[in-house]
């Protein structure tokens, strides 16, 4: 039942994006590399204004800061996982979008807002 979950969340999200969007890379937000499976399980995808996140497993209850990369929050929201989230972001500019997991560790990726 899961997994029927997980694919039909999946779909929507794709079919909502429509997978036109550049993807966003995720990265550990510490000097230790990160282990390959948790940055493997979140997904993200900027398009125009539309940024696209699915967590393919479950990490728990998420936390997702958007911000401008010279500072200033766009977005905080909590997310259970697995899970997915649309959010738009109003202007262009250069952005970073942070996911904290329960224990504390964070990951993040940098992307751009055009037009």
């Amino acid at each position: 039942m899961k997994k029927l979950f997980l694919i039909i969340l999946v779909l929507f999200m794709i079919s909502n994006s429509g997978f036109c969007g550049s993807p966003v890379i995720i990265k550990k937000a510490s000097s230790y590399e990160a282990p390959a499976r948790v940055t493997d399980d979140i997904n993200a995808e900027i398009d125009g204004h539309t940024l696209t996140i699915v967590f393919t497993e479950n990490l728990g209850q998420v936390e997702i800061e958007v911000s401008f990369i010279g500072g200033g929050d766009v977005e905080t929201t909590s997310h259970y996982t697995p899970s997915g989230v649309i959010i738009y972001i109003p202007y262009s500019g250069s952005y970073i979008v942070t996911f904290t997991l329960p224990n504390g560790d964070e990951y993040y990726g940098e992307f751009e807002v055009t037009e």
